[in-house]
C-alpha cells in the first residue's frame, strides 16, 4: 500500500510517501511544500491546495495520514493556523477519493520511539533507523511525515513494523 504521511502547516508542509508491502517499508519520496508567509490567508491556502493536490495525483497514494490537531496553551494560535492547514489536507483528499487516517502527535512518537513525548531529534532519528535511510531527513517536517505514514502502516497492519527497543536506564 502507498502511504502517504502528511504533517500541516501554513508555511511548511511535510509529506512522505511510503510503500508498505508486508513487513517491508521503503520510502518512496518526501519533502515539503512552501508557503509565503506574506500573502493573505486565503491565497495560501488555494496554494496549499493546488501544490497538495499535484503531490496526491503524482504520488497515487491508497491512503493518506496526517497528523491531528495540536494545541499546546501557550502558543494556541499554531494550533488554529495548523487547523486551517489540516482543513485543505481533508479537502484535497477527499476530492481525489483518497482513504483518510488521522493520528495525534503522541500516538505516532509512541508508535515509533516507545514514547509520546519524544523530541524531534529522537523522531529523526527513529525515521532513519526504520527506513534504512542514510542521514535524518530535514527539515524536521519530513522526518514527522514520513513518521506519520509510518504509524499509519503500523496502526492498519499494513506492514509489521518491529516495535521500538527500550530505552536505556540513565545513568
Amino acid at each position: 500500500m502507498r502511504i502517504l504521511g502528511i504533517d500541516p502547516g501554513l508555511r511548511i508542509t511535510g509529506y512522505g510517501l511510503v510503500l508498505a508491502e508486508g513487513s517491508r517499508v521503503t520510502v518512496i519520496e518526501a519533502g515539503v511544500i512552501r508557503v509565503a508567509a506574506d500573502g493573505d490567508l486565503p491565497g495560501r491556502l488555494h496554494r496549499l491546495h493546488a501544490d497538495l493536490t499535484e503531490v496526491m495525483l503524482e504520488l497515487r497514494p491508497g491512503l493518506v495520514s496526517v497528523e491531528s490537531v495540536f494545541s499546546h496553551p501557550e502558543r494556541a494560535a499554531t494550533g488554529v493556523r495548523m487547523g486551517h492547514a489540516r482543513g485543505v489536507i481533508l479537502l484535497a483528499a477527499a476530492q481525489q477519493g483518497i482513504e483518510l487516517v488521522e493520528h495525534a502527535p503522541a500516538q505516532v512518537k509512541k508508535a515509533l520511539t516507545g514514547d509520546g513525548k519524544a523530541d524531534k531529534a529522537r523522531m529523526q532519528a527513529a525515521v532513519v533507523t526504520r527506513c534504512g535511510l542514510d542521514s535524518k531527513p530535514e527539515p524536521p517536517d519530513v522526518a514527522d511525515a514520513l513518521a506519520i505514514a509510518l504509524c499509519a502502516a503500523q496502526r492498519l497492519d499494513t506492514a509489521v513494523i518491529p516495535p521500538p527497543k527500550p530505552a536505556e536506564p540513565p545513568r
